[in-house]
């Protein structure tokens, strides 16, 4: 799956960029992306930010990459109750909303509760099914399940979580690691586990700010997972995803190799390199993974969401206060 329409951008600029360059380059996304399960695309905070921002509409987004892109599944994310926003909404508005996005294109949804609550979930997963849509029910990822001092969130519970929403109608598990948290011994491990436990496909979500990132990509494929993550290479590292390109390229010749282009990989990679620096005053200034990410456990796009959201309401000048606020916090 290719998150560099959605999670990537989102991760590293704020969620700023506009249609109009995803638009660009669809065309070539359609032919050489053929082969990925899915384009990560909509969801998540383009919503809000489409309209509070971008002075766009979400819902044209959406139709104009459905109609460019019409051969490769259209994902979103969604926040089970709060659909889209940032409360819990009533359940015929949960109900009415999946239904507009189903008819508008989107046939992957990523139906997530940050605190894993299931009863949270319940709605938008009904309501996927009733639509005949595909239902990814997700699990966020914590703690480290290598660490036999910390048991509240052990590999039992997450194959536990598993099994509930396998049995609540999910047809895809995903593991959603937010902060960058799944060690790439601990992601063969997880994997394995499921793989065992549940029959569905296994979808791995997770960021490289530990610069672990593509290690813990591998572990989960010799572990047998189904799915992955990852955003075009130019678009890729730090609070983002780990690079698709250089993941497709570490799996050729192997029994896990994707057989997708390499050299059509490369030329929308090209193009998002050209684009990327046209939002640089929204990225924030980590350059470089940490291994402090598995101390603090603090998702990377907090930080970089953090400054232009700020400096939308004119206050940049406590923006430095909150800065240093962070850095002591971290």
């Amino acid at each position: 799956t290719d998150t560099t329409m959605r999670d990537a951008q989102q991760s590293l600029m704020a969620t700023r960029m506009r249609t109009l360059d995803m638009e660009r380059i669809a065309p070539a996304v359609a032919a050489y992306g053929k082969d990925l399960f899915s384009l990560e695309m909509w969801g998540g905070a383009t919503f809000d930010v489409a309209y509070r921002f971008l002075k766009e509409n979400p819902w044209e987004r959406l139709a104009t990459l459905r109609e460019s892109i019409p051969n490769i599944l259209m994902q979103m994310l969604l926040r089970g109750a709060n659909a889209v926003g940032y409360k819990s909404y009533p359940d015929n508005v949960v109900r009415k909303f999946i239904k507009e996005a189903a008819d508008a294109g989107i046939d992957v949804f990523r139906v997530f509760d940050s605190l894993n609550w299931i009863d949270g979930m319940a709605v938008a997963m009904d309501e996927v099914q009733n639509q005949g849509k595909i239902v990814e029910a997700t699990m966020c990822y914590t703690g480290d399940i290598l660490d036999d001092t910390r048991d509240k969130y052990s590999l039992k519970y997450y194959v536990d979580k598993a099994k509930a929403l396998e049995k609540h109608g999910a047809h895809i598990i995903a593991i959603k690691d937010m902060s960058s948290l799944l060690k790439p011994m601990a992601a063969h491990k997880l994997i394995k586990a499921l793989k065992n436990e549940v029959s569905v496909p296994i979808h791995l979500h997770t960021h490289d700010t530990s610069g672990n990132g593509g290690a813990t990509l591998m572990m989960a494929a010799m572990a047998g997972v189904d799915i992955v993550d990852a955003a075009f290479d130019s678009m890729a590292g730090l609070t983002s995803q780990p690079p698709l390109n250089s993941t497709v390229a570490a799996l050729e010749h192997t029994e896990r190799a994707t057989g997708m282009d390499i050299d059509g990989l490369q030329q929308i990679s090209t193009y998002w390199s050209g684009i990327r620096p046209i939002y640089s005053d929204f990225e924030s200034e980590l350059k470089a993974g940490t291994a402090e990410i598995y101390k603090y456990e603090i998702p990377g796009g907090q930080y970089s969401n953090l400054r232009p959201q700020v400096a939308s309401f004119g206050l940049e000048h406590k923006f430095q206060d909150v800065k240093e606020m962070y850095v002591k916090v971290n």
